[in-house]
C-alpha cells in the first residue's frame, strides 16, 4: 500500500462533497466556514473547496459525475496534499463509474472521512493507497468550540507529526449520537452532554495479532460486497477488520455479520476492531451478537474481537489508517498502530 506524505504549514488541502451535498445548504454552510477558518488559522493550511462541493443537496444528488470530478481533480492537482470529505450520506457509490484508479495511484495524498465515505476508502484501497477513516468537515473539523481534544491528538499524531508507533487509547469521556441540534448555528453555544467511557473490552480470543486494517461502516460494507470494490478473499487474508455502525438494530447487525460470515471473511482475517455503538442502549446487546455470529456460527471463538473503540459514529472519534499495520494485544487488551501514519 502506498502511504502519503504528512502535512505541514502552508500545504494546500481540498474539501469535497462525495455523497450528500448538505454542507452547501444555507443552514449548514457555517460548519464549512468554521472548519476552513480553523484549518487556516490553527494549522496554517490553505483550504480550497472544490468547485461543486458547496452546490447543495439537490444539485449534487443529480450530478454524481461532478462529485467524482471534484475528487479526481483534487488528486490530479499537484499542489493539493490532502482531501477532506464533507460528510457521509447515501450516494457515495454513485461516483464509482467515473473514478480513474490510475490517477489516484499515481498521485498519493491524504484522504479522510467516515460513514458513507467508506465507499470512497474502498476506492482508494482498490488503487493501492492508504486512507484515513474518520475526520469529516461537518462532524469534526467544523465542531463548535474546537476539535475535540481526542480527535485533534489523533489528527496530529497521524497526519502532521506521525509517531513511529502509536498506542490508540480509549477516550475518557464520550457522548451519544443524539446531538444533531447543535448543528444549528443558533445552538452553537451548547456543549455536548458527555459521560465517562469504559475501557476497551476483549469479547473473545486470547492471541496477539497484527495485520493491515480494512473496513468501515458496516451498513456500507454490506453494499460494497455486491460491487467490484470488494476485495477478493485472498486480499482479505491476514487483515484486521474494522467495523463501526450508524444506527443498526440488533437484528440488522446480526444479519450484516452473517453476510460477512457467508462471504468467508471471518475465516480469512486475523482479528476485528469494533467501534462503540453510538446509541448507549445497544452497548451490551451488540457484544452478544458478535460473540454469537463470529464465535458460534462462524466457529471462530479464537478470533480476537476488540470492542468499544472510538471510531466512526462514536463521539469522540480517532483517525484510523486503512492499509496500515495495527496490533491487537489480547492479553493486555490494547490497540497499537505499528508504523508511522504518514511519510515524514
Amino acid at each position: 500500500m502506498i502511504k502519503p506524505n504528512s502535512l505541514k504549514r502552508g500545504d494546500k488541502v481540498a474539501i469535497v462533497s462525495l455523497s450528500s451535498g448538505m454542507m452547501g445548504e444555507d443552514m449548514f454552510i457555517h460548519r464549512y466556514k468554521i472548519a476552513k477558518e480553523r484549518l487556516e488559522k490553527d494549522y496554517g493550511f490553505i483550504v480550497e473547496a472544490m468547485p461543486n462541493a458547496l452546490k447543495g443537496i439537490e444539485f449534487l444528488s443529480k450530478h454524481p459525475e461532478l462529485r467524482a470530478k471534484d475528487l479526481m481533480d483534487a488528486f490530479r492537482d499537484k499542489e493539493i496534499k490532502a482531501i477532506f470529505s464533507a460528510i457521509g450520506g447515501a450516494g457515495g457509490i454513485e461516483i464509482l463509474p467515473y473514478i480513474d484508479f490510475e490517477v489516484i495511484k499515481n498521485n498519493p495524498k491524504i484522504f479522510t472521512g467516515f460513514s458513507d465515505t467508506t465507499t470512497n476508502h474502498f476506492m482508494l484501497n482498490r488503487a493501492g493507497l492508504v486512507s484515513y477513516y474518520g475526520l469529516s468537515v461537518m462532524d469534526n473539523l467544523g465542531e463548535y468550540g474546537g476539535i475535540n481534544s481526542y480527535t485533534e491528538a489523533m489528527l496530529r499524531d497521524m497526519l502532521i507529526e506521525p509517531k513511529e508507533e502509536l498506542s490508540i487509547l480509549a477516550s475518557q469521556d464520550i457522548s451519544d449520537d443524539d446531538y444533531k441540534l447543535v448543528w444549528k448555528e443558533e445552538n452553537s453555544h451548547l456543549k455536548r452532554p458527555t459521560y465517562k467511557n469504559e475501557d476497551y473490552e476483549l469479547l473473545q480470543g486470547d492471541s496477539t495479532v497484527e495485520g493491515e486494517l480494512l473496513g468501515g461502516c458496516i451498513e456500507i460494507l454490506n453494499l460494497l460486497m455486491t460491487t467490484s470494490l470488494w476485495p477478493s478473499l485472498e486480499e482479505w487474508k491476514g487483515k484486521l477488520l474494522l467495523i463501526e455502525s450508524f444506527n443498526m438494530s440488533d437484528e440488522e447487525l446480526r444479519r450484516s455479520l452473517r453476510g460477512l460470515k457467508e462471504a468467508h471473511i471471518f475465516e480469512a482475517i486475523k482479528g476485528i476492531i469494533v467501534g462503540r455503538p453510538p446509541q448507549r442502549e445497544r452497548f451490551e446487546s451488540y457484544k452478544e451478537i458478535y460473540r454469537q455470529v463470529v464465535g458460534n456460527e462462524a466457529k471462530r471463538p479464537d478470533l480476537p474481537i476488540l470492542y468499544n473503540v472510538n471510531v466512526g459514529h462514536a463521539y469522540p472519534i480517532g483517525l484510523f489508517g486503512l492499509g496500515l499495520k495495527y496490533e491487537i494485544d489480547s492479553k493486555n487488551v490494547t490497540l497499537k498502530l505499528k508504523e508511522a501514519g504518514t511519510n515524514k
